[in-house]
């Protein structure tokens, strides 16, 4: 199962973007999802830096496998879940 965030939507809203992160993060965890795309766009950077400070949180690290960077577009990660 893959998941998919994008923030285009939200990107100039801290709190949201934490709420969105957050709770496709639960989501994950609680559908055992493999695959989570989280899409923060191109843009200066400043969004995806965000988003990856986030996942790099111990909290939050604890949860999944590995983040992948897109290599054919900047603007995508990927985090891979490993279920048991």
């Amino acid at each position: 199962m893959k998941l998919k965030l994008d923030l285009h939507d939200i990107f100039n809203s801290g709190h949201d973007i934490d709420r969105a992160l957050r709770g496709i993060m639960d989501e994950a965890v609680a559908k055992k999802a493999t695959l989570v795309e989280i899409i923060p766009g191109k843009g200066s950077g400043q969004l995806k830096k965000r988003v990856l400070r986030f996942l790099d949180q111990k909290d939050v690290k604890q949860l999944y496998h590995r983040v992948e960077k897109d290599s054919k577009n900047f603007g995508r990660l990927f985090v891979h879940f490993r279920w048991k």
